[in-house]
């Protein structure tokens, strides 16, 4: 028969290894639980929920508050419980994860500093009363309207000063007194040949509105300088450009033909007829340069 000593040593480890069978199959249900939770959830949930269930949020009891369900046994009151308590916890975290990921989002930028492209651009300015631009947010432009519309005025002006010029003749020598190219071209065309309508000079240095003149002509013709001869609106070139006409006596053509009917006479002046008008034009320039003070 065995001692009691040896009775209570059995005893003993038989009782340990109960506990120790129990509390392996609780801690492997937990698990299987847990594993299962996390396959559903996935990672991030599941995370969360060990995170908080470790740590619980506001530093109070998890369930504090909760009441249990009545007629229910108590093992199954609990785990609604702690049910209802990690819903709300997976709740409250996705929520602070969310306004955190709005808080690191770029702002857009607001209505007024959003410019169109194209006709939403070229809208963004408006007129008021037709007298100032305003911006689309209400600044004021910095262009008024009234410098463009002394613009607009002087433009027409110019305009109209043209086609009053380009109206006197069929030949129209667009000049400066002071400039010798322009000297030559007025030398063949007054005084070499006898041109009937005679051609008509705009001196641009005397003329109040020479300067906007000159850049009408550098518009419709694409020459800058002086002189500028023109037969019937269109430019048959400066100086130089006459001077070759005359030379290889294609001139009187030239102008026959882009004068058209306009033109009543075109020829050679006789010899005689040229020394008399070359003299004359001598004279005027010597009174001009006694008049001056020049010797």
């Amino acid at each position: 028969m065995p001692s009691m000593r040896r009775i209570k040593v059995f005893s003993l480890l038989l009782v340990m290894a109960i506990i120790t069978l129990f509390f392996y199959t609780t801690s492997s249900s937990s698990n299987s639980k847990y594993d299962l939770e996390s396959s559903q959830t996935g990672d991030f949930f599941y995370k969360t929920k060990s995170a908080l269930e470790r740590t619980p949020v506001g530093g109070g009891a998890s369930t504090a508050g909760k009441g249990k369900v009545v007629g229910a046994s108590p093992g199954s009151g609990s785990d609604e419980d702690d049910k209802e308590a990690s819903r709300a916890r997976l709740k409250e975290a996705a929520q602070i994860a969310k306004d955190n990921a709005n808080l690191k989002a770029p702002k857009p930028d607001p209505p007024s500093k959003v410019v169109g492209i194209g006709s939403a651009a070229e809208g963004a300015e408006k007129s008021v009363a037709g007298r100032k631009k305003f911006g689309a947010g209400g600044s004021e432009a910095q262009v008024p309207v009234k410098e463009e519309e002394k613009e607009s005025q002087e433009e027409e002006e110019v305009k109209a000063e043209f086609n009053t010029i380009l109206k006197k003749a069929p030949i129209i020598i667009f000049s400066k007194s002071y400039c010798p190219h322009s000297a030559r071209a007025k030398g063949i065309l007054l005084e070499k040949y006898l041109i009937d309508p005679k051609p008509y000079v705009v001196e641009l240095d005397q003329h109040p509105l020479g300067a906007q003149l000159q850049a009408k002509l550098a518009d419709l013709t694409g020459r800058k300088t002086v002189p500028n001869v023109l037969i019937n609106g269109l430019t048959i070139g400066g100086g130089d450009d006459v001077a070759e006409l005359d030379s290889s006596r294609k001139l009187v053509d030239m102008v026959r033909d882009l004068g058209g009917k306009r033109m009543l006479e075109v020829k050679l002046r006789p010899i005689e007829e040229v020394k008399e008008t070359v003299k004359e034009a001598l004279k005027v320039g010597e009174e001009k340069d006694e008049g001056h003070g020049l010797r």
